[in-house]
């Protein structure tokens, strides 16, 4: 009897113990909803398990007896939950932050093992840049989603919030047992083929298909573009890396060992590469750099993953994270490529009663194609868009991803498409960008902008006016334009109007008629200046600087001649009626004067910047500036005597060389270098006279502490720096740490001349000497010269500059003022 109870027994525990354990899940984050790849999951007591791939999801198997499955990984809290053995079974993991453990790391004496890893992965770096390929091509699926989050409990009270209730209470079951709900409000889905030439540097993504849905946001042209990968680009090997416009230094610049600390934490194979697994995290805090972990193969000590993340105490504004995983793969030539990349942004609230912003990009790649580059003028536009591309539907995208949508993302389209019809929410998104663009689009109409709306002067009196355009909706080929306002005290209508003709997008090329009435200041005469600039509206206002009263008819032809390459033809004919008492002589006699004339003048503008990235806005063609070249300017204009009516003879050279550097952990410069010259005779008010500002607030493109119009000149030089150095030095003084300020410097300087013939031309009032009084400044053989220094990021949103004038101090100006600004940088 006892025999058959033992073998009983032995049976039961056999069985018992042969019973097989599934485990299927995925591991999120509590706080964002993202995936958590390369996390460790294991049975509780055993070595078993599995690795989370990159989009969190893992599959876990054993025989053993076990009872709890637990996940860990860097920077989380381990989370263990119960199974039910011997059965397939579902389980799922939200891990929360542990910001403790994000930057333990034990140095321990002697040589760190993780350096001559190091040192490998910089010696082998031009093996394994795909920079260093001729060419490559792919496929690429970019998924991107903005969410509010941290929802105040004061702002769910608010009444508009009432109106959403229902999308509240869905986003609470979508989160889950243990996440942290969200509110979505856009999602964006797009297949795009990305192509990169290494010789002459270029880069082309053609978008196929994209489509978008968002509170406030269209999918137009715009969107279109910037939803592709394009913008997703994130490039280890480079040593400093640009974020939300920020430089951070890479974990593996050439330069690591000053800015990191690193531990070997492990080794173990993936994907058939054996790896080391190295911890990484930045000596300073607040320097703009990484904490996490990265996976260096053994043999060809190349990047194989990434996981990293900037620390909360790093000099940024509103980011609570920035997290970057990237998965990379082989190619035959040697170089490795991007397979998934995955980017969370969480902005934190502004306040405690407000809500914050969580912004997740994910970008898939696949079918690469490698030294096959293209020919011609394929990479004339960075990012050009094929006919149908927001012409798809739910069909397509099935078969068209790179992988599925989960469930939660599913319901996202369909609850931002429920908080779209809610009247309050689209009245509120409408005013934001009215106040964000200036204008205000009602259907195939555009209103604004809204400088046109009102001003007040010594002239004109109080001005009431409207402007408004036509839109993409209206038509693809033009577009009309204008305002039109009027002043109760010099009781005239002034007025812009415009038509432009898109005769092609690709090259862009456009035909532009312009005319216009206007009550213009002589220091802006000459200037392209736009209406809907804040340094614009205000100059509208108060006592205005020797006015004239503007008559312009303006033809121009602009022609995208190359990559980079522009110009723009154009001849104008203007008539200036002085508004206040001025005068010139009409004959080389001096025996005669007038208060107005006119001129025609033909022109000529060359713009070039090697990789300058332009988007398109409907109609319109943004720039987004240069990447790393500088930009150059060139402008020739020729003043055409007899023509229409014209009164000067002359020619007009002008040209200017901007650039921004990147200066790595001591920031970041800026400088415009140019200059002109003025060949003929012609009054004050032709020449080149610089931009003041008088105003309290600090203008970039102005001199400072010049009066609004201080110094005319037919010839000139300039040279314009401002530098800042992002928290290098505040950032290492310990009290000071926190508030996370940024010291900022400046220096403007400009030469200039008036020859005797273009200040003999003029007629003065005359000094008790005989010499005539000019309205302006004489320039001697000193420059002006102004600097400035400051500090920027005061509670997030203030810079104050002090500033010097170091010449021409003399008389009835401004030796030292102090300048604010307001701005919104991260």
């Amino acid at each position: 009897m006892r025999l058959i109870s033992f073998f009983l027994l032995l049976s039961l525990s056999i069985t018992g113990f042969g019973q097989r354990t599934v485990v299927s899940g995925k591991v999120t984050e509590t706080t964002t909803g993202s995936p958590v790849p390369f996390a460790t999951v294991v049975f509780t007591g055993t070595t078993e398990g599995a690795i989370t791939d990159f989009d969190g999801n893992f599959k876990a198997e054993t025989n053993l007896p076990v009872d709890s499955l637990e996940v860990s990984y860097i920077g989380y809290i381990k989370r263990v939950k119960a199974l039910s053995r011997g059965y397939d079974q579902t389980i799922n993991f939200q891990l929360d932050e542990d910001v403790v453990t994000l930057s333990e790391v034990v140095i321990v004496p002697g040589e760190n093992p993780a350096f001559a890893i190091l040192e490998g992965v910089v010696r082998n770096k031009k093996k394994n840049d795909k920079r260093e390929l001729d060419a490559y091509e792919y496929e690429s699926y970019t998924r991107t989603e903005f969410d509010v989050d941290n929802i105040s409990d004061k702002l769910k009270r608010r009444k508009i919030m009432s109106k959403i209730r229902h999308v509240l209470d869905s986003i609470e079951i979508i989160a889950g047992e243990d996440g942290k709900p969200m509110l979505p409000v856009l999602i964006s889905e797009a297949i795009s083929r990305f192509h990169y030439r290494k010789n002459p540097v270029a880069r082309h993504e053609k978008m196929i298909r994209t489509r978008l849905t968002g509170v406030g946001i269209t999918d137009g042209t715009l969107t279109s573009q910037v939803i592709g990968s394009s913008f997703q680009e994130y490039n280890f090997y480079q040593n400093w890396m640009n974020i939300v416009s920020k430089e951070f230094a890479s974990p593996i610049a050439d330069g690591w060992n000053l800015i990191y600390e690193y531990d070997l934490t492990d080794s173990l194979y993936i994907e058939g590469k054996f790896c080391y697994q190295l911890d990484f995290f930045p000596k300073q805090e607040q320097d703009l750099a990484f904490g996490g972990t990265m996976w260096i193969t053994k043999d060809e000590y190349a990047l194989k993953r990434m996981d990293a993340q900037v620390s909360k105490k790093a000099n940024l504004n509103f980011i609570e994270k920035i997290k970057i995983q990237q998965e990379l793969v082989s190619t035959e030539a040697g170089p490795w490529l991007p397979s998934k990349t995955r980017v969370v942004i969480d902005v934190k609230q502004l306040t405690p009663n407000t809500a914050g912003l969580l912004t997740k990009f994910y970008v898939s790649n696949k079918d690469f194609v490698i030294n096959q580059p293209k020919e011609g003028d394929f990479y004339l536009e960075p990012i050009s868009m094929d006919p149908l591309v927001r012409q798809t539907d739910d069909l397509y995208w099935e078969e068209a991803r790179h992988d599925s949508l989960s469930n939660t993302e599913v319901n996202v389209f369909k609850m931002i498409d429920s908080l779209k019809s809610i009247p309050q929410i689209k009245a509120m998104t409408e005013g934001m960008k009215f106040g964000a663009t200036g204008y205000l689009k009602t259907g195939p109409v555009d209103l604004g902008p809204y400088s046109t709306f009102i001003g007040n002067n010594d002239i004109e009196g109080l001005r009431i006016g409207m402007g408004a355009r036509t839109n993409y909706a209206f038509s693809k080929k033009f577009v009309f334009g204008g305002y039109v306002g009027y002043g109760f005290d010099d009781e005239r209508y002034k007025y812009n109007a415009y038509t432009t003709l898109i005769l092609n997008r690709r090259p862009w090329t456009t035909l532009k008629y312009e005319q216009q009435r206007e009550v213009e200041q002589v220091w802006l005469l000459n200037q392209d200046i736009q209406p809907n600039s804040l340094f614009y509206t205000f100059s509208r206002f108060g006592t205005l600087t020797q006015p004239f009263l503007k008559h312009k008819y303006k033809l121009s032809f602009l022609r995208q001649m190359g990559k980079g390459f522009h110009t723009d033809l154009s001849v104008r004919h203007e008539t200036h009626e002085a508004l206040f008492p001025f005068n010139y002589y009409t004959n080389e006699a001096r025996s005669s004067t007038s208060s107005s004339y006119e001129v025609t003048e033909a022109a000529v503008e060359v713009r070039y910047g090697k990789d300058e990235v332009f988007v398109m806005n409907d109609n319109e063609r943004l720039s987004l500036g240069t990447i790393r070249s500088p930009l150059f300017k060139f402008r020739y204009s020729r003043g055409l005597r007899d023509i229409a009516g014209s009164d000067f003879d002359y020619h007009k050279l002008q040209f200017s060389i901007e650039k921004r550097q990147k200066m790595g952990i001591f920031g970041i410069s800026n400088f415009k270098v140019g200059g002109g010259y003025f060949f003929g005779e012609a009054p004050y008010s032709l020449l080149f006279n610089p931009i003041g500002n008088e105003n309290p607030f600090y203008v970039g493109f102005a001199y400072n502490l010049m009066d609004f119009f201080e110094f005319s000149s037919d010839r000139f030089a300039e040279l314009r720096y401002n530098h800042s150095f992002e928290g290098f030095f505040l950032n290492r003084i310990p009290l000071m740490r926190k508030l996370k300020l940024r010291s900022i410097i400046s220096a403007n300087i400009l030469w200039g001349g008036l020859g005797n013939k273009n200040v003999a031309i003029s007629q003065f009032e005359l000094d008790i000497e005989g010499n005539p009084m000019l309205p302006f400044r004489e320039w001697t053989s000193t420059p002006y010269i102004e600097v400035g220094y400051g500090v920027s990021n005061i509670l997030r949103v203030l810079s104050i500059q002090a500033f010097h004038r170091l010449t021409y101090t003399s008389g009835d100006v401004n030796n030292f003022a102090v300048k604010f600004s307001f701005d919104l940088r991260l």
